[in-house]
């Protein structure tokens, strides 16, 4: 095959990068290729829309082997990965009865969630009832201020059972900056609640119990590389400050467990894996480790909220499908799938049904769990792990520059660059630069959603306290656009847009329908139209239907006669808009036609903008 394959393709000449700009310049026809091709992201860097052999040369990354420091192609020689299903633990017994379930299913690691409940050893004993702690990881999540006492507790409880401590797997989360980052609040003494939870946790030892959740910046919506960078400061806090407190780097670097986010940017999160693993393994490496195992990290990965939405709530499949499928991809040794209705109900069975089976098709159907790094050689991948890589190198040096990273989060520098990254976001969307299919773009017309909305349940814990400091803003992406929506439901009357289409038929039928899913996405009832032969029969047409906004739908030139004589024929009886940007737009301003959507509209604030007009609060 290899001498087949050298014969078929010396049939053909190379093709220097040169002659394919060349081609590309040629093609453009005068446009600017780095304005037009080059994609410039918000992670810090550029990306080329291709790359080639020559791009990768020399990168440290295409020489690993998957089980072999730096670990940039993997921990372990497979990529099997855990199968998790998280569990709100409101009542033990019943919680008992549901792992025991999920385990039937396919589930291969439980996490238990304790929101705000006291464990005991009686009630941890009826929970983990029936479950084999050898056989299946366990992950436990409580408040930091019981995690210690929780640890002991499942100590004894795994000795008791005669269970081997060593053949036990899975974690118990400490977060030692959740205070600063979620709450606000400044944690003075988070080194000693971590000796303590470190010294509980040598009866289990290969239990992770030192948090690095970053997928809390992730579900802020930070980009990519910034949740990467903080991600390594944040672990290596924790491997400074107890090493100086007398702890091995091998026993802290063991214990620690970083749960990232999974965002929809699928090929960087391949990429944003592979460059995880090897910065942890330069960093643990510097400590200078008995054992290169310590180097290893461990990475739980989670499917993001912030691109979630509550309308068209089924896209949500579809998001989390491919951010499941990049952290396979990437080498995770975890997975968590979300269901597609978290965000707004306690999910039910069947979408906790469709979430696991979610990651049961990757492995069952497609194989991702039959070949470890399957991305490895793409020029693509290879050159962006080495970009993220560097940005967050970068960022990692600049709060270890600062202090270090509880510095950067008790001064809120953390949060408020990670805030100021969703605002940036959240403008994308607002633009439509970033698509939120079935939010700004492509709405479903007539769905409803304001009854299916529960309320979120309250933090019973008793640890909440007034914020000092700045706290991540977890407000999703599509947030904005669903408050608006769910105002015009919640006003009781709903504004009918009435298309005026006339004239040039490709240009009349495009800016219809851009206009229809630009009112819809407010929740506007959308009345569209073939089309009309005089501005008078579309004005009479639009007050029979009620309209309450006319938008007129023509082309460029159309609009210097048909503008006017549609605002005048309309008389105010309802709001009049033109659907495009035409050369004409500032003499048809100064005859009082003020309102015009493009693609260059602010989507959002547009709307905000008829909603008051219209007399929705």
């Amino acid at each position: 095959m290899a001498d087949l394959k050298e014969k078929l393709f010396s049939e053909f000449s190379p093709v220097t990068t040169e002659e394919w700009m060349a081609k590309i310049t040629a093609d453009l026809k005068g446009a600017p290729f780095e304005k037009k091709l080059v994609w410039k992201t918000g992670e810090g860097f550029n990306v080329n829309p291709f790359y080639r052999a020559e791009d990768i040369a020399g990168l440290k990354t295409t020489t690993s082997l998957p089980g072999e420091f730096p670990y940039v192609r993997g921990t372990k020689k497979d990529n099997d990965w855990k199968v998790r299903q998280n569990i709100d633990v409101t009542d033990f017994a019943a919680a008992n009865t549901k792992a025991l379930d999920l385990l039937q299913k396919g589930v291969t690691s439980l996490g238990f969630h304790f929101k705000g409940k006291e464990v005991s050893a009686e009630n941890l004993a009826t929970l983990l009832k029936g479950i084999c702690p050898e056989c299946v990881e366990l992950n436990f999540k409580t408040c930091n201020c019981q995690a210690a006492s929780l640890i002991g507790m499942l100590a004894d409880y795994v000795k008791g059972l005669g269970a081997d401590a060593n053949k036990c797997y899975g974690s118990v989360s400490y977060n030692p900056f959740k205070k600063p980052l979620v709450k606000g609040q400044p944690l003075d003494n988070w080194a000693e609640q971590a000796i303590a939870v470190l010294t509980a946790a040598k009866g289990l030892p290969n239990y992770r119990v030192l948090a690095v959740d970053a997928c809390q910046l992730n579900d802020a919506g930070a980009y990519i590389t910034q949740e990467l960078g903080y991600a390594l400061a944040w672990g290596n806090e924790i491997i400074a400050k107890l090493t100086e407190n007398g702890f091995s780097v091998d026993e802290v670097a063991n214990k620690i467990k970083f749960n990232f986010g999974i965002s929809a940017n699928y090929f960087m999160e391949i990429a944003k894996f592979r460059a995880a693993r090897w910065l942890w393994a330069e960093i643990v490496a510097n400590y200078k480790p008995q054992n290169n195992d310590a180097c290893k990290m461990v990475a739980q990965a989670q499917t993001s909220e912030w691109n979630m939405t509550i309308y068209d709530a089924h896209v949500n499949l579809l998001r989390t499908q491919t951010e499941a499928m990049s952290a396979a991809i990437g080498g995770v040794d975890s997975i968590t799938v979300a269901p597609f209705d978290v965000i707004y109900q306690t999910p039910d069975d069947f979408s906790e049904r469709i979430a696991r089976n979610q990651q049961l098709l990757l492995k069952e159907e497609c194989h991702f769990d039959k070949v470890v790094d399957p991305s490895a050689g793409s020029y693509y991948i290879e050159v962006l792990t080495g970009s993220i890589a560097e940005v967050a190198w970068n960022l990692f040096l600049e709060i270890e520059d600062k202090g270090g990273f509880y510095a950067a989060a008790k001064a809120g520098e953390v949060q408020g660059a990670v805030n100021a990254s969703a605002v940036a976001r959240k403008k994308a969307i607002a633009t439509r630069r970033e698509t939120l299919l079935g939010t700004n773009q492509f709405p479903n017309f007539t769905e409803v959603a304001a009854d299916k909305i529960e309320k979120d349940a309250a933090c019973n814990c008793g640890c909440g306290k007034e914020a000092t400091i700045t706290a991540l803003d977890f407000s999703r992406g599509a947030f904005e656009f669903e408050a608006l929506r769910l105002a015009t439901e919640k006003s009781g009357k709903t504004p009918k847009v009435f298309m005026l289409t006339m004239g040039n038929l490709a240009m009349r039928l495009a800016r219809s329908q851009f206009s229809s899913n630009f009112f819809a996405c407010a929740g506007y009832q959308v009345i569209d139209n073939l089309g009309f032969d005089t501005v008078e029969a579309g004005i009479d047409a639009a007050m029979k239907a009620g309209a309450d906004i006319v938008v007129l739908c023509s082309s460029d030139d159309e609009y210097t006669e048909l503008a006017p004589a549609a605002y005048k024929a309309l008389n105010g009886k309802a709001l009049f808009v033109v659907a495009g940007a035409p050369a004409s737009m500032e003499d048809l301003k100064a005859q009082g036609i003020t309102e015009f959507i493009n693609v260059k509209s602010n989507v959002l604030e547009t709307l905000k903008a008829f909603n008051a007009k219209l007399g929705i609060a």
